[in-house]
């Protein structure tokens, strides 16, 4: 096990994604939980028809799964959750919160599952057991209280959940008066759920499993698919080795992106072979994308302009053109529509019929400089072209991204760019090609679609008020940013957590904290013990509930959950272990509890019926949404689930146009332009390790980028780290360069030289989440900009190892 050290150890790490590596790392975290053979029998299981769906990321369950449908982190996120540690009454007994403020994330979170429903007593400055009938009774109370002005609670919801609690919960909310229903995905993809309803008419991506299997080209923009949701890279060599080509854009050279050694296949790993994934990938600068892509674009349209110019093409935006051309002597329309067949660059077709805003976009490129376009972007106009010229060259695209692109100021922009190279092509709506959104948690997705959202205008609020009786409120919710805001200025009293460690995931962590204290109640329904935990309100209550991976016995039988996921499908999930203690309750019977001690009777909800077979709640979930979930208990179980219907993948287009719209970027750095090139401002992107997912950290060796034993390092350019009279190994201090009267620090960082674009530092989230002002937020989503950070970095006064993360 590699854990936190004051020696840490930092040497380049030369092999695969995949490999022996990922055996080791598999076999460690398996035997150090003590469920090497429980593990082993349960991961035959994972992401299998019949199965249970991996708690960790949300990528496909396909139909025809590999004989393991595994990954190393999904490994260890099995692992975590079925340990055989626990945190019971004895543990609590023998340290005060206090106390374990000081411990670190990681020491949290692995000492074991909770067992028992706790209370925190302040005369002892202890967590102790509750009876949970008196919890309830108690959370009831303080609900009630508040219900005068119910926007003084927030519902947040973690992105693990299945559908069936995800639905409970928001009909809770609601019911109580608010669409107070933050969750996960206004910290990681909201910028997605803003950005394709407004070019496209669908919140999620359009790729299905079956597209990567005729896609010529894949854009990979964003993502480290090595860390974040390995087992794409299954499909991923799968189209490599059919003959796609796969480019990508990250600042970064991820490993998961250059070699993949498939752990899975005994030839590989015998012969060792590997797979080169990307043919190239270019290190865009970080907050540079839209200039990248604007770059692509750009090149497209030039080489249209000229093809129809010479009459090699037609372009319906372009009568000036055309009407100059057929004046020409020898001009023929059929010779020149025959010759545009087989060599325009755009689709002209699909561009008339199906879109709006083109000539805005296309006259927004022309004008676009290449010189500002190569500042920004930190890539050469030679490199876009040819990137260009290989999109062009290519039948069906897909384009696939992740947090790198969402996760900045203009993060919302950026993805719509990345929707408009797509449309110039017609890219969207036929096979092979679309957009991906590789999403986070398992089930982010899916509990966005069964109503977790702050926003009226995306719930089927009339639905609700016909089925349940009540008059759901209407008015905007909080999003992650307003309820920390609403937090700190002592508007919100009560926070009521689904999963999650919403303290250690949020933006300006002191001052978040500072006001997470001065709740009035904090409740927490969790598997294990974070940092969200033992910073707590006046009235803290931890519900310890049920894993997915746990046979989850009800009054009518062992229960099946739903979830969706990244690709949009719906899939059954089967508990397949023994709980972790017989104090537990699912998820679903905490959810209805609290619904029954809060709101006043309403026969129309039956919770109790609910939690005896959660059957009738999907049953609800389809009355609800029957579009959407026809067939939801009858097909969730089906090899490869059951498929999302969404209009785009048919070229239906439910804008506001009624066509796909191209969007026209308002800058060309999506971070603060303000801060691009101010002397000694560098652009900070936050990053996960390859031992971590999200703010769970399982261990301290980022293999692929050599770090073990620590995650307190900075990575920066060697030329930065001259310029700024700095060197390796040394100790600095980060400060944020933003003016809005708070002093942003984080101290302590040992510099590690690597392979950045010059101008750009990465750091490890959430360590460095208290640079991270709430107001540096996306303009549309609200997502916080955890990517393009403005910071100084100067030397620390003491040269030597600080409290490590």
């Amino acid at each position: 096990m590699t854990k936190a050290s004051d020696t840490p150890r930092i040497k380049p790490y030369d092999g695969p994604s995949g490999g022996y590596g990922s055996v080791k790392s598999v076999a460690e975290i398996l035997t150090r939980e003590g469920v090497l053979l429980e593990g082993g029998e349960a991961l035959l299981h994972q992401n299998k028809p019949g199965g249970y769906m991996c708690v960790s990321c949300a990528w496909a369950k396909p139909a025809k799964p590999h004989p393991l449908e595994i990954c190393e982190n999904g490994v260890k996120a099995t692992a975590w959750e079925i340990t055989g540690k626990k945190v019971d009454p004895e543990f609590f007994q023998a340290h005060t919160l206090t106390e374990l403020e000081d411990w670190l994330d990681y020491r949290l979170e692995e000492a074991g599952r909770l067992t028992q429903p706790m209370r925190w007593n302040p005369q002892t400055d202890k967590y102790e057991p509750v009876a949970w009938e008196a919890a309830f009774e108690e959370i009831g109370r303080e609900l009630k209280a508040l219900s005068a002005d119910p926007d003084q609670v927030v519902f947040y919801a973690s992105g693990r959940a299945s559908l069936e609690t995800s639905y409970m919960y928001q009909l809770l909310a609601r019911a109580y008066g608010t669409n107070n229903l933050p969750d996960s995905s206004n910290m990681c993809h909201e910028s997605t759920s803003v950005a394709l309803p407004q070019s496209i008419g669908v919140s999620v991506g359009t790729v299905t499993l079956q597209d990567f299997e005729q896609a010529d080209l894949i854009l990979y923009v964003g993502h480290n698919p090595g860390t974040s949701s390995p087992r794409i890279l299954h499909q991923l060599q799968e189209a490599v080795k059919r003959g796609a080509t796969v480019i990508g854009f990250n600042p970064l050279r991820e490993r998961g992106l250059e070699r993949f050694k498939n752990p899975q296949s005994p030839r590989e790993m015998v012969v060792q072979q590997e797979t080169q994934i990307a043919s190239a990938i270019h290190q865009v600068r970080n907050g540079g994308d839209i200039a990248a892509l604007t770059g692509i674009c750009k090149a497209l349209i030039a080489a249209d302009d000229e093809a129809i110019a010479r009459g090699e093409a037609h372009g319906t935006d372009r009568p000036d053109l055309l009407a100059k051309t057929e004046n020409d002597a020898g001009f023929s329309m059929e010779a020149a529509a025959a010759s545009a067949a087989n060599r325009r660059v755009l689709d002209h077709d699909f561009i008339a019929e199906h879109t709006a805003g083109f000539v805005e976009f296309a006259e927004y490129c022309r004008r676009a400089d290449w010189g500002e376009i190569e500042q920004v972007s930190g890539l050469t106009r030679a490199a876009l072209q040819e990137v260009a010229h290989r999109y062009a060259t290519a039948d069906r695209v897909m384009a696939i991204y992740g947090m790198g692109l969402t996760q900045h100021v203009a993060g919302v922009e950026n993805v719509q760019m990345l929707v408009n190279l797509l449309l110039l092509r017609g890219n969207i709506g036929k096979a092979g090609a679309g957009i991906c959104a590789v999403r986070g948690h398992s089930n982010v997705q899916g509990q966005r679609t069964v109503g977790i959202t702050e926003k009226p205008e995306l719930a089927p609020l009339d639905q609700l008020k016909a089925m349940y009786g009540f008059e759901p409120p209407r008015h905007e919710g909080v999003t992650t940013v307003t309820a920390c805001e609403k937090m700190i200025s002592g508007e919100v009293k009560a926070f009521v957590a689904l999963g999650g460690n919403f303290v250690r995931a949020a933006p300006d962590l002191p001052r978040v904290e500072a006001a997470w204290r001065r709740l009035r109640l904090s409740v927490a329904i969790a598997t294990k013990l974070n940092r969200s935990h033992v910073v707590h309100g006046e009235v803290a209550y931890l519900l310890p509930c049920l894993g997915r991976i746990e046979i989850d016995e009800q009054a009518t039988g062992p229960q099946i959950v739903s979830m969706e996921s990244s690709l949009a499908h719906f899939h059954g999930s089967v508990g397949r272990v023994r709980p972790a203690s017989p104090h537990l309750r699912s998820e679903p019977a905490i959810v209805a509890a609290i619904a029954k001690a809060a709101l006043p009777p309403n026969p129309l909800i039956p919770w109790d019926a609910w939690v005896a077979d959660y059957s009738r709640v999907r049953t609800a979930i389809e009355e609800t949404w029957p579009a959407t979930f026809k067939g939801l208990n009858e097909k969730m179980m089906q090899p490869g689930g059951l498929t999302r219907p969404l209009a785009a993948r048919e070229r239906k287009w439910n804008t506001r146009s009624g066509k796909a719209n191209f969007i026209t970027p308002t800058q060309m750095f999506a971070g603060r332009p303000e801060s691009l090139g101010e002397a000694g401002v560098l652009q900070l992107l936050t990053l996960r390790s390859n031992d971590q997912f999200n703010t769970t950290v399982y261990g301290y060796h980022d293999r692929f980028r050599g770090v073990k034993g620590t995650r307190l390092v900075v990575f920066m350019n060697a030329a930065d780290i001259a310029d700024l009279g700095l060197a390796a190994d040394m100790f600095v201090d980060l400060e944020t360069v933003i003016e809005d009267g708070v002093s942003r620090t984080v101290q302590g960082l040992r510099i590690v030289p690597y392979d950045i674009p010059k101008g750009c530092i990465g750091a490890y989230y959430p360590e460095t989440n208290p640079l991270v002002p709430l107001g540096h937020h996306d303009k549309q989503a609200h997502t916080p900009a955890y990517k393009a950070v403005p910071v100084r970095v100067t030397r620390a006064e003491r040269q030597s190892p600080a409290r490590a993360g």
